[in-house]
């Protein structure tokens, strides 16, 4: 029997549309769905069919398997799932007797469905506050700034095809290709309109072969850009003065700031020319309205909350005129959001039993930043962690200082790794729990671009014995004794999701989608929700909180602590593969035949200089290592600057761990210093050097 079912493609956040063609339970074809939203398009083209070689991949993970040799030898035997839950839960409460539950970890990735949100409410329930996620290297800092100087009454302004701006500002971000189709089709429509276009990226990325200006700043100095920009829009009062003075507070702190800096001083920290700095601050305030696109780019490093405050403040004094949808507001969906499904309220975390509780926003938004985790189990400081799951992540790839990461996970007394394929980091584990896919259970996917709610049904059947982590979750709560906080099976805990929106399951999976709704309003003194009920250019709890100056300070914002010198005189930057998800998914033909290699982009003349021809296999080093990838020549990359592929192992060589560490950009990259709110790392200006071999 052949059927057509519609979904979602789990493999980024901006979960496309699309139609699965299921026969004989096996999905035969994945194609656009136009009906209910943009699919994707980007590279390789219409990423989405690789969900039919997933299902289907001869390396799938498909039943528990239990470690028998030595760690990392990669000696496994398959057991039942009744043991390796049994095993799990004997572990895990032997080790919460002797130590505490914050000596057991959990370790999250980017959410596919509900596994994350299963997971936070296990360790909620667990006793653990210690639970890892990717929030430091992804957005934390730029969503820290917005609270901070909007508050969380911040209006949503991005997607929203009925007001397409007049100007696009794509700052550090690849919006074209890696935010998914809304972000896509909403640059499309404004450019088709006549909108104009800036790019800020060291790279020229395709996007910026079509803008009106390219701007190419050195790796690591957007703050310092980012103050300049200020700088011309007060000095030459392109800002809205009307609006800074009924509905800003601090502006006259911040005009005194400007003034104790040139245009030269910018100019000499970012590489960026002055006009170009003039330029930039002018298209913002002429071509009503602009939108700035921040990507994460600019959420990483030691300046990452202060780069992001310099870009809220400059949209903040530029008013609503120069802002799409600032007059409305965009309420999600009804239904249980995560600070409610994970029971903070009932079972709030304990800053004195967290790891990383220095980090505030960290803290308050219940992650650890990746390497306090670390630090916790080499340390054992200030308590020892003695046990992690992992679920969705693989750590060995994608933390930096992964040398570091290597020896934490081989120390562990006891570490469950639940994937679809092995990994690196699985073969650190003693249990390895095989996982389905979204496509292969029902889930709910509340992580996306736009705030919908989308239902991800069933398509076929998983491989072998693999389950949906929301099941094995469910069942180890119940085995450790947890069930009063669980459910009779998972699809129990999709019902307390949609709750509140007056759905079952089955009725939203017919819906398919529930969107978000917008609401005009008028803004007025208290729309914001800060402490003044303005948006604060000069904020306390800068200061107060975070340990920063409540105004940026070009003293700040311009040291930057990562210098080129002799030894290493070249400065790395990286980026995400477009054709994988992160650090997933390099088995599968269908990418990997898009991007078979892991590339570091250079500069011919920089190339020539050290003897280096194109197509070589090249050294880069740091001084936390050196790893190996395929040199490829970009003439428009600064001849100081190279770029790195992210998330590279081999799953074709077994050996080593998959040769983990061979072509690994984490190797190079350290644990410090870290950005004091969110612990955030710097990944981005870091002095290297490339040779031959």
């Amino acid at each position: 029997m052949r059927q057509e079912i519609l979904t979602f493609c789990p493999l980024c956040a901006g979960h496309c549309s699309a139609k699965a063609t299921v026969e004989n339970g096996e999905i035969i074809n994945w194609e656009p769905d136009f009906e209910r939203g943009f699919p994707c398009e980007p590279c390789p083209p219409f990423k989405g069919k690789a969900n039919m070689e997933i299902a289907k991949h001869p390396d799938r993970l498909k039943y528990p398997l239990k470690r028998v040799g030595a760690k990392g030898e990669g000696k496994w035997e398959r057991i039942s799932w009744d043991e390796a839950l049994g095993t799990i839960a004997e572990k895990l409460t032997k080790l919460k007797e002797t130590y505490g539950p914050e000596c057991v970890s959990l370790v999250l990735g980017e959410p596919k469905g509900l596994e994350f949100a299963f997971a936070q409410r296990f360790a909620s329930v667990f006793g653990t506050p210690n639970v890892a996620t990717p929030s430091s290297l992804c957005g934390a800092t730029m969503l820290a700034s917005s609270a901070v100087t909007f508050g969380s009454k911040y209006p949503t302004h991005h997607h929203d095809m009925s007001h397409l701006p007049n100007l696009h500002i794509i700052w550090g971000a690849n919006s074209a290709q890696t935010r998914g189709p809304l972000v896509r089709e909403w640059l499309r429509a404004s450019l088709l309109k006549g909108s104009k276009l800036v790019v800020i990226d060291p790279k020229k990325i395709d996007i910026a072969k079509r803008a009106d200006l390219w701007i190419r700043p050195r790796p690591g100095s957007d703050a310092a850009l980012a103050m300049g920009i200020l700088k011309v829009t007060i000095e030459e009062n392109l800002y809205d003065k009307d609006f800074v003075a009924r509905l800003t507070v601090g502006f006259d702190a911040l005009l005194e700031e400007v003034k104790k800096f040139t245009l030269d001083d910018v100019e000499k920290v970012t590489w960026v020319p002055k006009e170009q700095i003039q330029q930039v601050a002018r298209m913002y305030a002429n071509h009503k309205p602009a939108v700035i696109h921040q990507g994460n780019a600019i959420s990483h490093g030691m300046k990452s909350f202060q780069t992001n405050r310099c870009i809220d403040i400059l949209r903040g004094i530029s008013g609503p005129p120069n802002t799409p949808a600032w007059d409305a507001t965009f309420t999600g969906p009804p239904y249980n959001r995560m600070g409610r499904f994970i029971l903070l309220k009932q079972f709030p975390r304990k800053p004195e039993k967290t790891l990383g509780s220095e980090y505030k926003w960290a803290l308050a938004t219940a992650y650890i930043p990746h390497h306090a985790l670390l630090k916790g189990i080499l340390e054992e400081k200030p308590f020892p962690i003695k046990a992690a799951m992992v679920i969705v992540s693989n750590p060995l790839s994608s933390y930096p200082d992964a040398r570091r990461a290597y020896e934490a996970f081989k120390k562990l007394e006891f570490v469950v790794v639940a994937d679809l394929f092995m990994t690196p980091t699985a073969h650190l584990a003693d249990i390895i729990l095989p996982a389905a896919t979204s496509g292969e259970h029902d889930t709910i996917g509340y992580w996306g671009e736009d705030g919908a709610l989308r239902a991800f049904p069933k398509l076929v059947d998983p491989p072998g014995e693999a389950w949906p982590d929301i099941k094995w979750i469910n069942e180890l709560a119940k085995r450790l004794g947890l069930q009063e906080y669980f459910w009779a099976n998972e699809q129990g805990g999709m019902e307390y999701m949609m709750e509140p929106s007056g759905l079952t399951w089955e009725e939203f999976k017919e819906k398919g989608l529930l969107p978000v709704t917008k609401q005009e309003r008028e803004l007025q003194e208290g729309s914001f929700d800060t402490p003044s009920g303005k948006i604060e250019i000069y904020s306390k709890q800068m200061q107060d909180v975070y340990g920063y100056s409540p105004v940026p300070m070009w003293e700040e914002v311009s040291s930057l602590h990562l210098q080129p010198s002799e030894q290493y005189p070249l400065l790395l930057t990286n980026r995400c593969e477009d054709a994988y998800k992160l650090t997933s998914f390099k088995h599968v033909e269908y990418l990997r035949n898009y991007k078979p290699e892991p590339e570091v982009e250079m500069h011919p003349e920089t190339a020539k200089k050290l003897g280096l021809n194109e197509g070589d296999w090249v050294t880069i080093e740091t001084k936390k290592g050196k790893i190996r990838q395929k040199l490829v020549f970009d003439p428009d990359l600064d001849p100081r600057v190279i770029y790195v592929s992210f998330g590279w192992w081999f799953p074709e060589k077994p050996n080593n761990m998959f040769e983990w560490d061979k072509s690994n950009l984490n190797i190079l990259l350290d644990n410090e210093p870290v950005e004091p709110a969110t612990g955030t790392v710097e990944t981005r200006g870091v002095p290297c050097r490339v040779y031959k071999g």
